[in-house]
């Protein structure tokens, strides 16, 4: 996935263990990411970084993925910058309830966690062909 090298990739996690996975499986891929460990720190990186792509978890401390998406569309919209990061939610307890409550919080997709590579590459091939 070549064309996937120049991406800017933010993973807000707060799992070590998850993080690490999730590094060594965009590493795989030949991309490598930053990392937020909670949703204030995603929104800060988020403002400093034009980023692509952001994997964001829903359960995190200081502030959750829901409401660092939120604060994420507020601040494009108010920047008026024109980008728009593809928000990509991560949960290990995907209901139709928690895929609305994602989508209304401004986030573009879903993805169980633990991830796969194959899930990843499917994802991302979807949007960033």
């Amino acid at each position: 996935m070549e064309e996937l090298k120049d991406l800017k990739i933010l993973l807000a996690e707060d799992n070590w263990i998850n993080q690490r996975i999730a590094t060594l499986t965009f590493k795989q891929l030949g991309v490598s990411i930053d990392i937020a460990s909670n949703g204030q720190e995603a929104l800060e990186k988020y403002r400093e970084n034009n980023y692509d792509l952001i994997m964001m978890d829903l359960q995190m401390p200081v502030m959750d993925g829901l409401e660092s998406a939120r604060q994420i569309r507020t601040f494009e919209e108010e920047s008026r910058s024109g980008h728009k990061v593809y928000i990509v939610a991560l949960t290990a307890n995907m209901s139709p309830e928690i895929e609305e409550e994602c989508i209304g919080a401004g986030m573009d997709d879903f993805m169980e966690k633990p991830f796969q590579e194959s899930h990843l590459r499917t994802l991302l091939s979807k949007k960033f062909k």
